[in-house]
């Protein structure tokens, strides 16, 4: 089997499929879109030979490969997402495969002004002599996660087909919702019965995450006075103005995305509507420590409060609530999963990278829940947008990977 070959057909296949999720959807899981990868990959895993193959209401696919080894050994739980983001179109993907890539940037043939180079693509022309899975310039690629699907799926496969591998009992999750930050809440600990979790929503060759942002989320809605614009001097409060000073009165050269990185957090709008009458914002606050985040609520609360100020025929609220926190909390107190996982890494032949997230996985909450979940790598890269791409050789290095892992947690029961 070539496994390469798998990955690649596989990535390809599964993006090929509109999973984007809604953020605004009340619905569980937030768009029915995500059950069409879902039931593919439910009769996938029945034909490979997998048990306990199911398809839970809230959109999860569980799945069990039995263990060859190791039968007192913790049980692992290997977990993607199959959403795509909705920060991009996602629909009507038409992956594009580079084989033997020649380091030289890479025209998007759906829009010949889409060019991956070291500018829209770091660390692109490093992968040279590599398989490079692009979209055409139109869509996002949907890599994240699809990637960690197929790696997954591929795994499987691996295992079922070769039950001579040293592998304790493992638990298959394929997750809605994870970019909405909604779906993992609606997955009991008792259905997916493992002792220990990883994620495979990471970025490129060798990255090993065990600390995410800590997420809170804003919702400000300002209330104007409406009246006929032909007889509005004087009497019109204009919400949608009001808005607009808000936005202005946040810092605009830091505490922003496009004005941070490494450690730095931010506040972000991520959305905006409304009319005269009546606007709402969307925020979300991100920091790695949690004076940080409370920091970024109490600036977005002074801004709100200012505006209100300025205005007091208007109502103008800010309401902030909980998301997620950073994993390493928890993962610094039970070291043993990030431990194994290095020593997995090393395994397969590369120096681990530890780098915190500038974002969160299902593993953040499911960290936090008591599951202990680190991420590692999936070959993917510049996500939620046309730029992105996927190098298959790092998804084999990401697979070669979780062999090594399931048998390191196999040798644990010895």
């Amino acid at each position: 089997m070539d496994r390469g070959r798998r990955l690649e057909e596989r990535l390809v296949r599964y993006a090929r499929v509109d999973t984007q999720s809604d953020g605004a959807s009340e619905t569980v899981p937030t768009t029915a879109r995500q059950l069409d990868l879902a039931r593919m990959l439910v009769a996938e895993l029945e034909k490979l030979g997998a048990e306990e193959v199911r398809l839970t209401e809230a959109g999860f696919v569980l799945a069990t490969i039995p263990g060859t080894d190791g039968a007192d050994a913790p049980v692992v739980a290997l977990l993607a997402h199959v959403d795509t983001a909705s920060d991009y179109a996602a629909a009507n993907v038409k992956p594009v495969v580079h084989r033997n890539y020649d380091g030289r940037p890479i025209v998007l043939p759906g829009d010949p002004e889409k060019v991956l180079d070291e500018t829209t693509a770091p660390g692109l022309a490093s992968r040279a002599g590599d398989t490079i899975v692009t979209a055409d310039g139109t869509t996002l690629l949907g890599a994240d996660n699809k990637a960690g699907v197929a790696i997954l799926v591929t795994l499987a496969e691996v295992l079922l087909g070769d039950r001579s591998r040293p592998c304790g009992r493992l638990r298959l999750c394929f997750t809605p919702d994870e970019e909405t930050g909604t779906g993992i809440a609606h997955l009991a600990l008792d259905d997916l019965g493992a002792d220990v979790g990883y994620t495979l929503d990471g970025e490129g060759l060798g990255q090993v995450t065990c600390e995410s942002f800590s997420a809170d989320k804003a919702r400000v809605e300002i209330e104007g006075v409406a009246i006929h614009p032909g007889r509005a001097k004087g009497r019109m409060v204009n919400a949608l103005v009001l808005a607009a000073k808000l936005v202005n009165l946040l810092p605009q050269y830091a505490r922003s995305p496009e004005t941070t990185e490494g450690r730095q957090g931010f506040i972000h709008l991520v959305a905006m509507k409304g009319n005269a009458a009546r606007a709402e914002l969307d925020f979300i606050l991100r920091d790695f420590e949690l004076d940080g985040l409370e920091a970024h609520g109490a600036a977005l609360e002074a801004a709100v409060e200012a505006i209100g100020g300025l205005e007091p025929r208007a109502r103008v609220s800010c309401a902030i609530s909980r998301q997620y926190r950073n994993m390493r909390y928890w993962l610094e107190k039970d070291p043993r999963p990030t431990e194994l996982l290095l020593e997995a890494v090393r395994q397969a032949g590369m120096t681990p990278r530890v780098e915190p997230i500038r974002g969160g996985t299902d593993g953040s909450q499911l960290t936090e829940r008591g599951l202990p979940t680190p991420n590692l790598f999936t070959g993917t890269h510049n996500p939620h947008g046309p730029y992105e791409w996927a190098s298959v050789q790092e998804m084999e290095k990401s697979l070669e990977t979780c062999l090594r892992l399931v048998s390191l947690w196999a040798a644990e029961a010895r």
